[in-house]
Protein backbone atom coordinates (compact mmCIF):
# COMPACT_ATOMS: atom_id res chain seq x y z
CA UNK A 1 0.00 0.00 0.00
CA UNK A 2 1.15 3.37 -0.15
CA UNK A 3 1.99 5.60 2.19
CA UNK A 4 -1.08 8.12 1.13
CA UNK A 5 -3.51 5.53 1.23
CA UNK A 6 -2.34 4.44 4.70
CA UNK A 7 -2.49 8.12 6.07
CA UNK A 8 -6.05 8.06 4.44
CA UNK A 9 -7.13 4.95 6.45
CA UNK A 10 -5.50 6.01 9.58
CA UNK A 11 -7.36 9.57 9.42
CA UNK A 12 -10.86 7.71 8.75
CA UNK A 13 -10.15 5.70 11.99
CA UNK A 14 -9.36 8.81 14.26
CA UNK A 15 -12.18 10.74 12.42
CA UNK A 16 -14.74 7.29 12.92
CA UNK A 17 -13.69 6.54 16.98
CA UNK A 18 -13.64 11.09 17.64
CA UNK A 19 -17.42 10.83 15.90
CA UNK A 20 -18.80 8.34 18.21
CA UNK A 21 -17.22 9.26 21.40
CA UNK A 22 -18.92 13.08 20.37
CA UNK A 23 -21.81 10.93 19.91
CA UNK A 24 -21.65 8.67 23.24
CA UNK A 25 -20.85 12.47 24.90
CA UNK A 26 -23.68 14.23 23.87
CA UNK A 27 -26.52 10.98 24.87
CA UNK A 28 -24.97 11.36 28.44
CA UNK A 29 -25.73 14.85 29.26
CA UNK A 30 -27.63 16.17 31.61
CA UNK A 31 -30.64 17.75 30.72
CA UNK A 32 -30.93 21.65 31.11
CA UNK A 33 -33.20 22.69 33.93
CA UNK A 34 -36.04 25.88 32.61
CA UNK A 35 -36.13 27.64 36.22
CA UNK A 36 -32.23 28.68 36.19
CA UNK A 37 -31.66 29.46 32.31
CA UNK A 38 -33.25 32.94 31.21
CA UNK A 39 -35.87 32.25 28.61
CA UNK A 40 -33.87 35.43 26.29
CA UNK A 41 -31.35 33.93 24.15
CA UNK A 42 -29.07 37.20 24.73
CA UNK A 43 -29.57 36.65 28.44
CA UNK A 44 -28.60 33.23 27.91
CA UNK A 45 -25.25 33.88 26.00
CA UNK A 46 -24.20 36.37 28.47
CA UNK A 47 -25.04 34.23 31.44
CA UNK A 48 -22.92 31.30 29.79
CA UNK A 49 -20.09 33.48 28.80
CA UNK A 50 -19.92 35.08 32.00
CA UNK A 51 -19.72 31.27 33.55
CA UNK A 52 -16.89 30.25 31.61
CA UNK A 53 -18.62 28.15 29.14
CA UNK A 54 -18.80 29.61 25.52
CA UNK A 55 -16.41 31.50 23.37
CA UNK A 56 -16.78 34.75 20.95
CA UNK A 57 -15.55 33.99 17.36
CA UNK A 58 -15.03 37.88 17.63
CA UNK A 59 -11.89 37.17 20.04
CA UNK A 60 -10.29 34.21 17.75
CA UNK A 61 -8.66 36.56 15.70
CA UNK A 62 -6.28 37.97 18.52
CA UNK A 63 -2.83 36.68 17.83
CA UNK A 64 0.06 37.12 19.21
CA UNK A 65 -1.73 36.78 22.62
CA UNK A 66 -1.81 34.06 25.15
CA UNK A 67 -4.49 32.37 27.29
CA UNK A 68 -6.32 34.62 29.27
CA UNK A 69 -6.01 33.31 33.10
CA UNK A 70 -7.79 35.84 34.75
CA UNK A 71 -10.58 33.06 35.65
CA UNK A 72 -7.61 31.69 38.40
CA UNK A 73 -7.56 34.50 40.22
CA UNK A 74 -11.60 35.10 40.01
CA UNK A 75 -12.06 30.91 42.06
CA UNK A 76 -12.34 31.83 45.56
CA UNK A 77 -11.54 28.37 46.57
CA UNK A 78 -8.08 28.54 44.40
CA UNK A 79 -6.71 31.57 45.64
CA UNK A 80 -7.68 30.58 49.52
CA UNK A 81 -6.16 27.64 49.03
CA UNK A 82 -2.85 29.16 47.57
CA UNK A 83 -3.38 31.59 50.25
CA UNK A 84 -3.28 29.20 53.25
CA UNK A 85 -0.48 26.91 51.68
CA UNK A 86 1.66 29.90 51.38
CA UNK A 87 4.03 29.12 54.11
CA UNK A 88 4.93 25.58 52.22
CA UNK A 89 6.92 25.21 49.00
CA UNK A 90 4.69 23.92 46.15
CA UNK A 91 5.88 21.19 44.00
CA UNK A 92 2.78 21.12 41.27
CA UNK A 93 -0.18 24.06 40.80
CA UNK A 94 -2.25 23.34 37.85
CA UNK A 95 -5.76 25.36 37.76
CA UNK A 96 -6.66 23.05 34.80
CA UNK A 97 -5.94 20.09 36.55
CA UNK A 98 -7.62 21.16 39.64
CA UNK A 99 -5.00 20.17 42.00
CA UNK A 100 -1.82 22.16 44.35
CA UNK A 101 0.76 19.37 45.73
CA UNK A 102 3.36 20.82 48.05
CA UNK A 103 6.83 19.81 48.63
CA UNK A 104 7.76 18.10 51.76
CA UNK A 105 8.03 20.52 54.56
CA UNK A 106 9.26 19.97 57.53
CA UNK A 107 9.92 22.99 60.58
CA UNK A 108 13.21 23.20 61.58
CA UNK A 109 13.14 21.38 64.83
CA UNK A 110 12.04 18.29 63.26
CA UNK A 111 14.25 17.05 60.20
CA UNK A 112 13.41 13.67 60.52
CA UNK A 113 9.69 14.34 59.86
CA UNK A 114 7.87 15.89 57.11
CA UNK A 115 4.69 16.93 55.59
CA UNK A 116 3.34 16.66 52.32
CA UNK A 117 -0.01 18.03 50.97
CA UNK A 118 -2.31 17.82 48.30
CA UNK A 119 -5.46 19.82 47.47
CA UNK A 120 -7.99 18.29 44.44
CA UNK A 121 -10.78 20.74 44.00
CA UNK A 122 -13.96 18.72 43.08
CA UNK A 123 -16.13 21.74 41.98
CA UNK A 124 -15.68 25.40 41.98
CA UNK A 125 -18.57 26.03 44.31
CA UNK A 126 -17.68 27.39 48.16
CA UNK A 127 -18.85 24.14 49.51
CA UNK A 128 -17.66 21.53 52.12
CA UNK A 129 -17.45 18.39 49.74
CA UNK A 130 -15.52 20.75 47.20
CA UNK A 131 -12.04 19.59 48.02
CA UNK A 132 -10.04 16.55 48.41
CA UNK A 133 -7.54 17.07 50.24
CA UNK A 134 -5.33 14.15 51.34
CA UNK A 135 -2.14 14.93 54.22
CA UNK A 136 1.26 12.23 53.93
CA UNK A 137 3.65 11.99 56.76
CA UNK A 138 7.39 10.95 56.23
CA UNK A 139 9.50 9.75 58.87
CA UNK A 140 12.89 9.42 58.42
CA UNK A 141 15.87 7.60 60.56
CA UNK A 142 19.22 8.19 61.01
CA UNK A 143 20.17 5.52 58.21
CA UNK A 144 17.68 7.32 55.65
CA UNK A 145 15.22 4.97 55.44
CA UNK A 146 11.58 6.84 55.16
CA UNK A 147 8.11 5.58 55.85
CA UNK A 148 5.29 7.70 53.86
CA UNK A 149 1.78 7.41 55.32
CA UNK A 150 -1.37 9.06 54.53
CA UNK A 151 -3.41 10.40 57.43
CA UNK A 152 -6.30 11.62 57.65
CA UNK A 153 -7.33 13.79 61.03
CA UNK A 154 -7.20 17.14 62.80
CA UNK A 155 -4.61 18.93 60.23
CA UNK A 156 -7.16 17.83 57.17
CA UNK A 157 -10.43 18.82 58.37
CA UNK A 158 -8.08 22.20 60.36
CA UNK A 159 -6.97 22.81 56.31
CA UNK A 160 -10.23 22.44 54.70
CA UNK A 161 -12.12 24.80 57.52
CA UNK A 162 -9.88 27.48 56.71
CA UNK A 163 -9.50 27.06 52.91
CA UNK A 164 -13.53 27.10 52.80
CA UNK A 165 -14.00 30.14 55.69
CA UNK A 166 -11.30 32.66 53.53
CA UNK A 167 -12.87 31.25 49.94
CA UNK A 168 -16.20 32.37 51.47
CA UNK A 169 -14.60 35.97 52.31
CA UNK A 170 -13.68 36.27 48.97
CA UNK A 171 -16.70 35.31 47.68
CA UNK A 172 -18.32 38.05 49.45
CA UNK A 173 -15.96 40.66 48.54
CA UNK A 174 -16.53 39.03 44.59
CA UNK A 175 -20.26 39.72 44.79
CA UNK A 176 -20.13 43.09 46.90
CA UNK A 177 -17.57 44.42 43.53
CA UNK A 178 -19.59 43.02 41.09
CA UNK A 179 -23.17 44.31 42.53
CA UNK A 180 -24.69 46.55 40.25
CA UNK A 181 -28.04 48.04 41.23
CA UNK A 182 -30.90 48.05 38.62
CA UNK A 183 -31.16 50.95 36.63
CA UNK A 184 -34.06 50.94 34.73
CA UNK A 185 -36.46 53.09 33.92
CA UNK A 186 -39.12 53.82 36.41
CA UNK A 187 -42.43 51.62 36.58
CA UNK A 188 -45.73 53.25 36.53
CA UNK A 189 -48.01 51.20 38.86
CA UNK A 190 -51.20 53.94 38.21
CA UNK A 191 -52.15 52.15 34.67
Amino acid sequence: MTNFLKLRIIAFFFLSVFILNACKTIENLPGGDARENPPDPRERVKKNLEEGRGFRLDNLGNSGKGGDFMFASANELWRASLDVLDFMPLSSVNYSGGIIITDWYSEGNSLDESVKISIRFLTNEVRADALDIKVFYKKCNQVASCKVSQKTGSLSAELKRQILSKATIYKKQNQEKNFKPYKGGTVDTTK
